[in-house]
């Protein structure tokens, strides 16, 4: 069985025992978190889609660490024109363990 959830303003297709990396959650590591934006609950032949979410679908995970990506680099240059410009960012991001999936009214 799978789901697409949305957090963070991105989509994830997730199954039970992935581990995925979400923009930052707020919580300690070891703790539960319910997402309760399930857009589409499929797998074992059936398929919900919902408009915009599925009635009573949640996922659970477990939260494994509040971690950072790795550094993106923005460069910037106007060529001939002496124009330079470099920065760096590094996205908070926390890693989840996918342990359920609550079809709801499928």
């Amino acid at each position: 069985m799978y789901a697409v959830i949305r957090t963070g303003g991105k989509q994830y297709r997730v199954a039970a025992g992935d581990v995925i990396e979400v923009e930052r959650l707020p919580g300690e590591a070891g703790g539960t978190i319910t997402f309760d934006e399930v857009l589409m609950v499929g797998g074992d032949g059936k398929e919900a889609v919902g408009a915009p979410t599925v009635a009573g679908a949640s996922v659970t995970a477990t939260l494994l660490e509040q971690a950072r990506a790795p550094k993106i680099i923005i460069f910037k240059k106007r060529r001939r024109k002496g124009y330079r410009r470099k920065a760096g960012h590094r996205q908070d991001i926390s890693v989840l363990r996918v342990t359920g999936i609550a079809p709801g009214a499928a």
